[in-house]
């Protein structure tokens, strides 16, 4: 293992530790697993799925996409797209604080914390060839993990409208490995719907 692939395990590990606290718990083959920890390893292998060569900025990125998310829930911002927007916007910035935290503590310099920050805050989407590939991951990962559940809680209509939202963000690329994908029947029949003009 170079000092490379160390230090790029060592920020997974802390990373990993963090995310281990969300007391929020899915199920998964039988057992139950911190919900923000699942995501970030599932985040991990759809990169390395979808982009294996990816840069070690962009690894960590998508590892620390979520770090913590549980930290600021959704209620604490007011119902609504104004209130939606907010919210994530300072999610965006407290995953890359502490992101930040996280890449100083095993040694990468502030050009490294800077770069992964931006890409987190996805500041560059659509010309930013990393940015878009950090958020072709989180659509894939989406379709594949939790496209099912999240339409099971809100109504079709709701479905359809963030299906498109997404599939706009994605590139052609990431679009063309999502008609691959196997998905459920019913999650299948939603993005053929979505698709639909």
């Amino acid at each position: 293992m170079t000092a490379v692939d160390s230090r790029l395990q060592r920020a997974y590990r802390l990373l990993d530790e963090r995310n281990a606290r969300d007391p929020r718990r899915d199920v998964v083959d039988g057992r139950e697993e911190p919900r923000e920890l699942l995501y970030a390893r599932r985040m991990s292998e759809m990169l390395e799925e979808y982009e294996p060569d990816a840069s070690e900025v962009l690894r960590l990125a998508v590892r620390a996409q979520h770090v913590e998310r549980w930290t600021i829930p959704r209620s604490e911002y007011p119902e609504g797209r104004e209130g939606y927007k907010r919210w994530r916007s300072r999610l965006m910035q407290y995953h890359a604080e502490v992101a930040g935290e996280v890449l100083r503590a095993v040694g990468y310099g502030e050009e490294i914390v800077e770069r992964v920050g931006k890409l987190i805050r996805k500041q560059g989407l659509k010309r930013d060839p990393e940015v878009q590939t950090l958020e072709d991951v989180v659509c894939l990962v989406f379709l594949r993990y939790h496209l099912e559940e999240f339409a099971a809680e809100h109504p079709e209509e709701k479905v359809i409208d963030i299906l498109r939202k997404t599939w706009v963000k994605m590139s052609d690329r990431a679009q063309q490995v999502a008609l691959e994908m196997e998905l459920s029947p019913e999650a299948g029949r939603l993005v053929e719907r979505a698709l639909q003009p």
